[in-house]
């Protein structure tokens, strides 16, 4: 079976840092594009980052310069690294994957993870 799982969530301070994953199996992830979204309460979900099979990289404005995303697909694993956090950061964050990156940003991806909670505050 296809399966995302996140994982590295917690509650942090503002300031703080954090490194989510995301472990893939049942299916190869060298050919995926990976994305991360968030959604906090009442808010509608919206994209963090993305990553294509080749390595290219997307940022939202919100969090570029302080969110770091890549692969390691010899271990089936996707991580955000995040810097700097504030509380605006505060949501629940899910990865996605899909063979289509044009998928992945519109938030169709075939397949999602269960999301891990990220709560910043003092």
């Amino acid at each position: 079976q296809v399966r995302l799982v996140e994982s590295g969530g917690g509650l942090v301070q503002p300031g703080g840092s954090l490194r989510l994953s995301c472990a893939a199996s049942g299916f190869t992830l060298d050919y995926y594009a990976i994305a991360w979204f968030r959604q906090a309460p009442g808010k509608e979900r919206e994209g963090v980052s993305w990553i294509s099979s080749s390595g290219g990289k997307r940022y939202a404005d919100s969090v570029k310069g302080r969110f770091t995303i890549s692969r390691d697909n010899a271990n089936h694993t996707v991580y955000l690294q995040m810097n700097s956090l504030k509380p605006e950061d505060t949501a629940v964050y899910y990865c996605a994957a899909d063979s289509s990156f044009l998928k992945i940003i519109s938030g169709r991806s075939d397949y999602w993870g269960q999301g891990t909670q990220v709560t910043v505050s003092s």
